[in-house]
C-alpha cells in the first residue's frame, strides 16, 4: 500500500484525530499513529516522526498494557482518568501541533495547539464522567464494555483520520454535536453522585 501525502486535509484530520484519541487513550493512539509510521504505511510529519521509534513504541505498549488492565478496575479507572488529565491534553495538544507543523505558519501550528488541546479535553472529560458514572454500577460488565469499545474507536476513528480524512472530519462534526449534547447531562450526573455521597457522609457523621 502506498503511503498516503500529507495535505493540508490529512494534516487537519490527524491532528484532530491524534488530539481526539490522546484524550480517550493516549497510549493506544500513539502505537497507533507510531505502529503505522514504522511500517511505512503512513508517511508523518517531521514532528511525530519520533513516535515510530523502537523506545516510543515499546515505551508506549508497556504503558498501554499496564492501562489496559487497569482500565477495567472500577474505581482504579476513575482515579487512572484523574491522574491522566495532567498528561492526555498537554500531550495530545502536542500531537495536534506535530502533525501541522510540516505545512502550517507557526501561527497556525500554535492555533493547532490551542484546539487539539480542547478536542483532548473534551474527550478526556466525556471518557472521565461516562465512567464515573458507569462505576456506581456494582457489576463489573459494563466497566469492561466501555473499556473495550473505547479501544475501538480509538483504532477506528484513527484509520479513518489516516485513511480517509473527509470521513473522519465529518465523524468529529458528529462528536462535537454529541460532547455539547452530552456534557451538561454528565455534569448533573456528577453532581448528583457527589451530592449523594456528601448525604452519606453527613449521616455517618451524625450516627
Amino acid at each position: 500500500m502506498d503511503a498516503p501525502g500529507m495535505d493540508v486535509m490529512s494534516a487537519l484530520a490527524l491532528a484532530l484525530g491524534a488530539a481526539w484519541a490522546s484524550g480517550i487513550n493516549l497510549y493506544l493512539a500513539t502505537l497507533m499513529i507510531g505502529g503505522l509510521g514504522m511500517t511505512g504505511m503512513v508517511d508523518l510529519p517531521p514532528d511525530l516522526e519520533v513516535l515510530a521509534t523502537p523506545p516510543v513504541l515499546a515505551t508506549a505498549a508497556g504503558l498501554y498494557a499496564l492501562e489496559f488492565f487497569a482500565d477495567k478496575i472500577p474505581g482504579i479507572d476513575s482515579l487512572n482518568d484523574a491522574l491522566h488529565t495532567f498528561i492526555r491534553i498537554p500531550a495530545g495538544a502536542l500531537l495536534a501541533m506535530g502533525s501541522v507543523s510540516g505545512i502550517a505558519e507557526p501561527w497556525q501550528a500554535a492555533a493547532a495547539l490551542v484546539l487539539g488541546g480542547a478536542v483532548t479535553a473534551s474527550a478526556h472529560a466525556a471518557k472521565t464522567g461516562s465512567r464515573a458514572l458507569i462505576n456506581t454500577s456494582p457489576e463489573p460488565f459494563s466497566n469492561w464494555f466501555a473499556s473495550i469499545f473505547e479501544d475501538v474507536i480509538v483504532i477506528i476513528g484513527l484509520l479513518l483520520a489516516l485513511f480517509n480524512p473527509l470521513i473522519f472530519l465529518i465523524w468529529m462534526a458528529v462528536f462535537v454535536l454529541l460532547m455539547i449534547w452530552l456534557l451538561p447531562k454528565l455534569i448533573r450526573g456528577l453532581r448528583a453522585i457527589w451530592q449523594r455521597l456528601q448525604g452519606m457522609r453527613s449521616g455517618t457523621a451524625q450516627g
